[in-house]
């Protein structure tokens, strides 16, 4: 692999934590590939914690990142230094269907009292 396929990432967490920096091929490492280490590596004991790849997104740049693309096409020549760490932000989101079955939501119809009169 030669030298400047090579990147090193970081990972920002939402309390301003890091994971890493890791070192990866910027033409054969995809988005996935990184969420899965982020999920790997996640520290323990944090109030927040993603337990499978789809419930966290990497935003580089401003970008959501998409899954499928490899590092080298969600980097942005703008404003890299050679040698430089290159930081994504971690964002996590619990699945729906998680969400939805530890809150209870009451769907009952409601009574409403109208003091209307009708002319």
């Amino acid at each position: 692999m030669p030298e400047e396929d090579l990147v090193d990432i970081k990972f920002r967490l939402y309390d301003g934590s890091d994971i890493g920096p890791f070192r990866c091929s910027s033409s054969t490492s995809t988005v996935d590939m990184l969420k899965q280490r982020v999920v790997s590596d996640w520290p323990r004991g944090k109030t927040i914690t993603p337990k499978v790849v789809n419930e966290i997104k990497l935003i580089s740049s401003g970008k959501v990142l998409d899954n499928n693309k490899t590092v080298g096409q969600c980097r942005t020549p703008f404003g890299e230094v050679a040698g430089g760490v290159i930081i994504m932000h971690v964002v996590v989101q619990p699945s729906l269907a998680k969400t939805k079955t530890e809150k209870k939501i009451d769907n009952s119809p409601k009574q409403i009292a109208c003091s209307c009169s009708i002319m």
